[in-house]
């Protein structure tokens, strides 16, 4: 009994299928469903075992956390350095990843390997190396420098996207367009890159999510003239004796954001550019 034929049998690809869901629910949907219900806890009541779901509902929470005077600043300060850091990412991540994928040759594995260290790094190592760089060239605790540490840890997500998609650029077409005269900046402009926009797609989400999320190297750098929404977030949460109910509310809060942005991408974006900057086509 080989495994193709378990896949061709209807009932275990039924149950192959409802135990895919459960997992999913439970590692995905049901940790939702736990933070959503401690944010709205009754901060006077609270939930306690062996209770299955809390006996007051309350908004006390979020009306807390929303009174912050801080918060409008600090969210239009990360709506202002994530798209920065993407676009920074696109313009660094396109011919990094192009160089690696096709003029590296027996030496790419060493390179990727570096293109991946700052994100193999502990994040206060990198932070600390880092924040005492831009302290002596006057980066620190300005929007720039914030947007230039945060493009370092973002920035190998993008190429290391990029390149693989430009594995499966054909490499006759590059050839024969330079053979017709094209040169650097018609070749990416009308080839390149509408070949490898899957991989743009892909990492310039990925890497919009991640500057949104950042929090150690933004605070290292950025503290305390540069404020971004996790850093405000948890200072707000370290203030808290209940940590559980704020901190499901700050989770949240952070959520939000990156989930909004998939939905965006989704309605704008063609669905096979997201499958295939993610490996699905």
């Amino acid at each position: 009994m080989s495994t193709f034929w378990l896949l061709r049998n209807p009932r275990l690809r039924w149950l192959l299928a409802a135990m895919l869901i459960a997992a999913a629910i439970l590692v995905f949907v049901l940790p939702l469903v736990v933070a959503a219900l401690w944010s709205l806890v009754d901060p006077e009541v609270g939930w306690f075992a062996p209770e299955i779901l809390p006996s007051s509902l309350s908004f006390d929470n979020w009306r807390a956390l929303l009174a912050v005077p801080e918060m409008g600043d600090a969210f239009a300060t990360s709506l202002t350095i994530a798209p920065c850091v993407t676009l920074l990412c696109v313009l660094l991540g396109l011919p990094t990843g192009y160089a690696i994928a096709r003029r590296v040759g027996r030496y790419r594995p060493a390179l990727e390997l570096f293109v991946l260290t700052p994100i193999m790094m502990p994040g206060v190592v990198l932070a600390t190396g880092l924040g005492a760089f831009f302290m002596r060239f006057g980066l620190a605790q300005t929007i720039p420098g914030v947007i230039l540490v945060q493009t370092v840890v973002v920035l190998p997500l993008m190429i290391r996207i990029v390149a693989a998609t430009c594995d499966a650029v054909p490499v006759d077409i590059i050839d024969s367009a330079r053979t017709l005269g094209a040169g650097p900046l018609s070749l990416a402009r009308l080839i390149l890159v509408p070949m490898v926009m899957p991989g743009l797609v892909a990492g310039g989400l990925l890497c919009f999510v991640n500057s949104l999320e950042e929090f150690v190297l933004s605070f290292v750098v950025g503290m305390p003239k540069v404020q971004t929404l996790p850093m405000l977030l948890w200072a707000y949460l370290g203030g808290r004796s209940s940590i559980i109910t704020y901190g499901a509310v700050v989770t949240l809060v952070l959520l939000v954001p990156t989930l909004v942005m998939l939905v965006v991408i989704e309605r704008v974006v063609k669905q096979e550019y997201l499958a295939a900057g993610f490996g699905k086509a």
